[in-house]
């Protein structure tokens, strides 16, 4: 089958805190309260991205690959293998829950499933916005769980403000939480494996608090120093320009304001997300479109393709 731009299909979800920023200012389009995060690259039962152009207009991605051969995503991918990315969008008008996620070999022993380390793009933030991005200096696992138990988590966590632009590399095992007001786009491995430790006393649908998991919590959280949040997000060499060069993706943002060549090569699929403007890819003398809110996927080997127009991109790899 033909290797070329397939345009992406998105999956729209709600959640408490979720806002409408993807809904009023990125044309997402959902039936639910608010639209808290669209899943923009994801192989996966319940939301399996659909391919909305060319010849393969209303395969899954998942048949594509069947029909296209699997060398499309990695020379080392076959049938029945996990997809190994997910992308994201995630608009938090309130903040969401402080949070962990488990590595592999936890996620596998404990879940049956893989672990989850992610990286977040701040696309936009509101002034003096805040997220939690891991421990506080001097607190290990022991002093972080006696924190816990006593309802004084905040003493814990290490508060940062952010600003549109900044980057954020999340190891599994650190905790976590997106602040009000900011909106992201979420690189991480395919596994949906959240493990809540706080949630302000928030009432779900049901009236009732939403469950939290302080135990497995408390299982996988760690402490990390910056040079060993460093030596993961850039386990494959540090690279400019690149925002993640890690075992589980590689990340970098394209601006274009004229014309920039991209090449495909044979060892990964590339993930297109438009965070702003618009423009055209071309490839093999056809033209896409390309516009904020839009998703790519292109096939590994596809070789070179040209980016042209006044548009921001994030694109990754593994």
């Amino acid at each position: 089958m033909k290797k070329y731009p397939l345009r992406l299909s998105y999956t729209a979800k709600s959640a408490i805190w979720g806002g409408s920023s993807l809904s009023e200012k990125w044309g997402k389009v959902f039936d639910g309260d608010n639209i808290a995060e669209t899943w923009e690259l994801s192989v996966r039962e319940r939301e399996m991205a659909v391919i909305l152009n060319g010849d393969a207009e209303g395969l899954t991605l998942a048949e594509y690959f069947k029909k296209a051969g699997y060398g499309c995503v990695s020379p080392t991918y076959g049938e029945g293998d996990r997809f190994p990315l997910l992308v994201k969008l995630i608009d938090a008008a309130a903040p969401l829950s402080v949070q962990v996620h488990p590595d592999d070999a936890y996620a596998s022993s404990v879940e049956n499933d893989s672990g989850k380390t992610e990286m977040w793009y701040v696309v936009d933030a509101a002034e003096g916005a805040e997220l939690v991005y891991g421990l506080r200096e001097g607190f290990d696992r022991e002093r972080f769980a006696s924190a816990v138990a006593r309802g004084e988590i905040g003493s814990a966590m290490n508060s940062v403000k952010v600003r549109a632009g900044d980057c954020f590399f999340i190891p599994a095992g650190m905790v976590h939480a997106i602040g009000e007001g900011i909106l992201i786009a979420e690189i991480q491995q395919n596994s949906d494996l959240t493990y809540r430790v706080y949630d302000y006393d928030r009432v779900g649908a049901d009236g009732k608090k939403r469950e939290l998991h302080t135990k497995k919590a408390l299982d996988v959280v760690r402490p990390y120093t910056e040079e060993e949040v460093a030596a993961i997000r850039y386990s494959e060499g540090a690279v400019d320009g690149m925002l993640a060069n890690s075992k589980y993706f590689k990340v970098r943002k394209v601006d274009v304001d004229g014309e920039e060549a991209l090449t495909v090569r044979d060892d990964s699929f590339t993930s297109l997300l438009c965070i702003d403007g618009e423009g055209t890819l071309t490839h093999n003398g056809e033209e896409y479109r390309i516009k904020k809110g839009d998703s790519y996927f292109l096939p590994a080997g596809m070789g070179e393709i040209k980016i042209s127009g006044m548009v921001s991109i994030i694109c990754s790899e593994i």
